[in-house]
């Protein structure tokens, strides 16, 4: 393991986006380590904005349970919610307490979580403002949101078949298959949706029951804020969208 693997390197830093990187590089051949640096990293920014050490934390599509580890090793209540049995099991058995539950139905009452994380699943889902509005909704107020998604105009959008989705998602299908002998992972319209960030932080910075604590750059090792600022260029430079939200104090009185 990287010194990563045992203490998050400063965030943001040209050598902690250059480890999260080689790792991202290593996923189909290493995916433990690969997920175990980036649930390391990204519990970690959870810390930098509220508690962990006794509270709830939700994570909602969490697949084999890496963040959710991550968040107990940290000492909080950790909880996996994940649609997908398959996903669930891909380290052999699911992990403890993990349930199968829809992240647009999640079976809990409102104002449960301390902290809602879900980490590259909103452009997986068809409805991305139901899904925030499902998260929302189970967080209690002053608590914390945090969700990030790799837009469809990052290099990387089209996922196994990029960069060719820029040129057509049909066609990068198609391409893949041809290269590798096999199917596509995902199929755009039926498990990866084209994901923006201008309209997404529109409809994030004009909701009430949220106020924006960070949106930036999951992985941009300099000014990530800034990237996410830019019309045009922020769709293509930013890679991977991070939103850092809190629940709204009076959100509960509007309800």
């Amino acid at each position: 393991m990287t010194e990563l693997a045992e203490r998050p390197l400063r965030d943001p830093s040209l050598r902690r986006s250059l480890a999260l990187f080689r790792a991202f590089m290593r996923e189909q051949s290493d995916p433990d380590r690969c997920y175990t640096l980036l649930a390391r990293d990204a519990v970690a920014q959870v810390a930098r904005h509220a508690e962990l050490d006794g509270r709830i934390v939700l994570d909602v599509g969490g697949a084999g349970g890496h963040f959710t580890e991550e968040f107990r090793r940290r000492g909080a209540h950790g909880f996996l919610f994940e649609p997908d049995l398959r996903e669930l099991s891909s380290r052999g058995q699911p992990p403890e307490g993990a349930v199968v539950a829809d992240g647009y139905l999640l079976p809990l009452p409102d104002g449960v979580a301390d902290v809602c994380f879900s980490s590259n699943v909103l452009e997986h889902v068809a409805d991305p403002e139901t899904f925030l509005s499902e998260m929302v909704r189970v967080t209690r107020p002053d608590g914390l949101i945090y969700l990030s998604f790799t837009n469809w105009l990052s290099p990387w959008g089209g996922h196994e078949t990029a960069p060719w989705h820029y040129f057509g998602a049909h066609r990068a299908r198609e391409r893949y298959r041809r290269r590798t002998g096999r199917e596509a992972k995902h199929t755009v319209g039926e498990n990866l949706f084209p994901l923006h960030i201008g309209p997404t932080l529109r409809h994030v910075r004009g909701r009430e029951d949220v106020r924006v604590v960070s949106a930036r750059s999951r992985y941009w090792p300099f000014f990530p804020s800034a990237i996410t600022r830019i019309p045009g260029l922020r769709e293509i430079a930013t890679w991977n969208l991070l939103l850092i939200l809190r629940k709204s104090r009076s959100s509960e009185a509007r309800s």
